[in-house]
């Protein structure tokens, strides 16, 4: 009997403290509210700009910011953003707010100043892209939530900014060679090769041999000469 009677008073307590939860806590059942059909198609440079934000503080010079707000007016938080966008080239791309495993920058952010409710969402893209639909999950209910302002950012990725230039540019020639005596060196053709000299080649080879044959017999004949004078006959 003891053992009932104590099993008997938990159960009573239990129930009286789950009324009693119901009763001081509201329950928000999570809905799905549409981005304002007014923003769709709007793209950072041609929105309201608020560069000045805090919370843009960390983006990327070349990256755009979104802010994104749930109207206060309306019960409940952000509990989570999925965004599609139209890229440089033309793709569609969704986001998902916030999500820690893509490449895109994101969080959720209260109104601060002791108010916690979250109102608040932030998104860095590739600078130029589309913002082309939404919805998001709120704990409450809603008919929409708003762009608020956004940041564009300078130049896009995938295509880096080219470098300006003046006029064409100048092909580099490569300089010649020169010889020891200080004249170009070129090849083939007359004056080719050598130092700037014929090849000895031909009729010009041949006068040289000959030149030097004679040359030869003449000294032999002045020695045979000499030697012949200087002969001596005796009886």
């Amino acid at each position: 009997m003891p053992l009932r009677r104590r099993l008997t008073r938990a159960a009573v307590c239990a129930a009286t403290t789950t009324a009693a939860l119901a009763i001081t806590s509201p329950a928000w059942a999570l809905s799905t509210v549409p981005l304002n059909p007014a923003h769709v198609g709007a793209t950072a440079g041609k929105f309201q700009q608020e560069c000045r934000d805090p919370k843009f503080g960390t983006r990327p010079a070349n990256q755009d910011g979104w802010h994104f707000v749930l109207p206060t007016n309306k019960a409940g938080d952000f509990q989570s953003l999925t965004l599609t966008f139209r890229d440089a080239g033309g793709a569609s791309v969704t986001v998902t707010v916030p999500d820690s495993t893509d490449p895109y920058t994101d969080f959720l952010s209260a109104n601060g100043n002791g108010d916690k409710q979250v109102k608040h969402a932030y998104l860095f893209t590739p600078a130029g892209w589309t913002l082309t639909g939404g919805n998001a999950q709120v704990s409450g209910e809603g008919d929409k939530f708003n762009l608020s302002h956004t940041c564009a950012g300078t130049g896009g990725t995938g295509s880096p900014t080219p470098t300006p230039t003046t006029g064409s540019p100048t092909p580099s020639v490569p300089a010649t060679p020169s010889t020891p005596g200080g004249s170009p060196s070129t090849s083939g053709g007359a004056g080719g090769g050598n130092g700037g000299s014929l090849p000895i080649t031909g009729a010009a080879a041949t006068s040289i041999a000959l030149g030097g044959l004679a040359l030869i017999g003449g000294g032999a004949l002045l020695m045979m000469r000499r030697r012949r004078d200087r002969i001596t006959f005796t009886s």
